[in-house]
């Protein structure tokens, strides 16, 4: 810029010069000055040609002036826009959120659709066009035997043991099958016990199971028993069966014997996987008794408990082999009757055995 300007300041002296001449040719008397120039402090540097008012803002760009003062002049200032600007509003409306089904709306599981009318207009099944209708309704059926209503059979030994302790050796059994469908089923259970000198003691169930809930069974059947005594008594048997919280196998019933006797028997157990193929089971077994019945050695309340832990290792799913202990003892007036004819009301025994079921 200084360089420019020192390139034009001769031809504006030039200028200037001409048009004073000019001026003087017209008749134009020249003004004698009042008084002696000062000197200039800044004679010998090129300036820039003045202006005939002083501007402070001479040599910078300057916007357009406006016929107002606006404080923001110079200011590039952004255009007014809507705050929300740039943000997807969802499509809500002023009169608030839209009518959209949720799972808050229907409980359990997201609302459906209904379906098009399209979907019902067709035949009720379409395969009849091209199979036949006899043909499609046999294969229809077999369909629902084979996927909605199917029959299954099982056997389950759920202990199959020898038990050595206390100067006692004897065995115990403990199997059970079943029949049927998902809802309704044929029940059969069996359990005792005995020793190696041929004496056995035990019972056998029938009974008809139907699901009152996805978990759990109400059972009812006759119990039959075997007793050394020749005395075998019949029970009506009411109970319940199935999965309690915590993964807990519950088995619990009432007995109503034929002579009016009234006993109540709960089993549960629970199987605690240590490995994929090895399951520590504990096992506990309560009996009571509404009334003393000393024919058969039993008090009122509770009269005896069962409590065992067995470690079972899988050769197989079907197949499992255990090793155990199992401690059990009489309660109440039950155990004041086993002392009165001389026998022990508490026992520990070890256990060996087999689970399995087919």
């Amino acid at each position: 810029m200084i360089r420019l300007m020192t390139a034009l300041a001769p031809l504006l002296l030039v200028a200037g010069a001409a048009a004073a001449q000019d001026h003087s040719q017209h008749g134009t008397p020249a003004r004698p000055p009042v008084h002696a120039p000062a000197a200039d402090p800044h004679a010998g540097h090129a300036m820039p040609a003045p202006t005939q008012s002083s501007d402070p803002h001479a040599g910078h760009a300057m916007p357009a002036p406006s016929s107002a003062s606006d404080p923001h002049a110079g200011h590039a200032m952004p255009a007014q826009s809507d705050p929300h600007a740039g943000h997807d509003m969802g499509g809500h409306a002023a009169s608030g959120p839209p009518d959209v089904p949720t799972s808050a709306d229907d409980e359990g599981r997201p609302r459906q659709p209904p379906l098009p009318p399209a979907a019902l207009s067709g035949p009720a099944h379409a395969a009849d066009t091209i199979w036949g209708a006899d043909r499609m309704t046999g294969a229809r059926e077999g369909l629902r035997r084979e996927n909605g209503d199917v029959r299954a059979t099982a056997v389950i030994i759920d202990r199959l043991e020898a038990g050595f302790g206390d100067g006692e050796e004897g065995w115990t059994w403990d199997v059970a099958g079943w029949t049927g469908g998902d809802i309704n089923r044929f029940w059969w259970k069996s359990e005792g016990e005995g020793d190696f000198d041929g004496e056995v003691e035990g019972e056998v169930q029938a009974l008809y199971s139907r699901a009152i809930s996805p978990f759990w069974d109400a059972q009812a059947g006759v119990r039959q028993d075997f007793r050394d005594d020749g005395e075998d008594p019949t029970h009506l048997v009411l109970g319940v069966q199935g999965l309690a919280p915590y993964w807990w196998e519950v088995d619990a019933a009432a007995f109503l014997s034929t002579e009016g006797d009234l006993t109540a028997r709960v089993e549960a157990e629970y199987d605690q996987r240590i490995t994929q193929r090895l399951i520590l089971q504990p096992r506990v077994e309560v009996e009571a008794s509404a009334a003393g019945i000393p024919e058969l050695g039993l008090g009122s309340g509770l009269t005896h408990v069962e409590a065992g832990l067995r470690l079972r290792y899988e050769v197989a799913k079907e197949f499992a082999p255990y090793v155990g202990v199992e401690w059990s003892r009489e309660l109440g007036g039950t155990a004041d009757l086993t002392r009165a004819l001389g026998g022990e009301t508490e026992h520990t025994r070890f256990v060996i055995g087999l689970r399995a079921w087919f």
